[in-house]
């Protein structure tokens, strides 16, 4: 089993929910992701998504599009990045995905990058501008380096597109839990909860939501009939703003309340 696979599993064997954060890399200037992981992992994530700037993201709401800008403006890069994150590796006890695109990897040779990115603590990739019939370019090196490469399920996939992905997702299986870009809502569509149904009766793969979650009760709400939660531009403006209580009343949402 995957060491991805087995930190949700093991979140959610004791009764709670898998937490997923998403960072910008460089966002701030590199020198503040060390601080910013150790202190999601001390607060007790599940696992932390590290995305990597890019100048033509898809799919990236207002708030993950501004902190890219950001990040690119300060000179961030994938090689920097895996060099900032391997001088801390020996520090890290939750597994990190990156989130990154196809192109930087092949510039950066997909071997190697597969080997720095084990030796940076990155244990699961999201290649969102990869479909699942390119993956053959970067799978056995990944699986070489035992690095979960996890599928993206949208709602208007079709049911014999959901089975593909979902059987060749590695890790867990992202959600998506709406159409369109990643940012806020207030509300989802109420049909969720038998899509969820549908995407777990085809793997035991675990199950995440992404896209929009930003509130507590979002948690709750998806931690009722999923895995876990990865949430994202709620988390990026929270470290900006330096709101840690924001953040960590999501994180709660996904406990198991104790027993008094």
């Amino acid at each position: 089993m995957s060491q991805l696979k087995d930190a949700v599993l093991s979140a959610t064997s004791q009764g709670s929910k898998a937490f997923i954060p998403y960072i910008m890399a460089g966002d701030g200037g590199l020198e503040k992701l060390k601080p910013i992981i150790l202190k999601l992992q001390q607060l007790g994530v599940t696992a932390i998504e590290i995305g990597i700037p890019f100048t033509d993201p898809v799919a990236d709401g207002p708030t993950i599009e501004r902190a890219g800008e950001r990040a690119l403006a300060n000179g961030t890069t994938l090689r920097k990045v895996i060099e900032t994150l391997t001088g801390f590796a020996d520090e890290l006890t939750v597994p990190l995905v990156a989130m990154t695109y196809l192109n930087p990897i092949l510039a950066y040779g997909v071997e190697q990058f597969a080997a720095d990115a084990k030796a940076a603590g990155i244990r699961g990739l999201i290649i969102p501008d990869m479909p699942l019939e390119e993956s053959a370019i970067v799978h056995p090196a990944l699986s070489k380096e035992r690095i979960s490469l996890v599928q993206l399920v949208s709602l208007t996939s079709t049911p014999e597109r959901m089975e593909r992905l979902t059987k060749a997702s590695e890790g867990f299986i992202y959600a998506v839990t709406v159409n369109g870009i990643t940012g806020a809502r207030s509300s989802f569509a109420n049909e969720l909860q038998e899509h969820f149904k549908r995407i777990q009766s085809y793997t035991d793969t675990p199950v995440l939501a992404g896209f929009g979650i930003s509130t507590p009760d979002h948690v709750k709400d998806f931690g009722s009939f999923c895995s876990g939660v990865i949430v994202g531009s709620k988390i990026v403006e929270s470290i900006v703003n330096e709101d840690w209580a924001t953040i960590e009343d999501l994180i709660g949402a996904s406990k198991v309340t104790p027993v008094k």
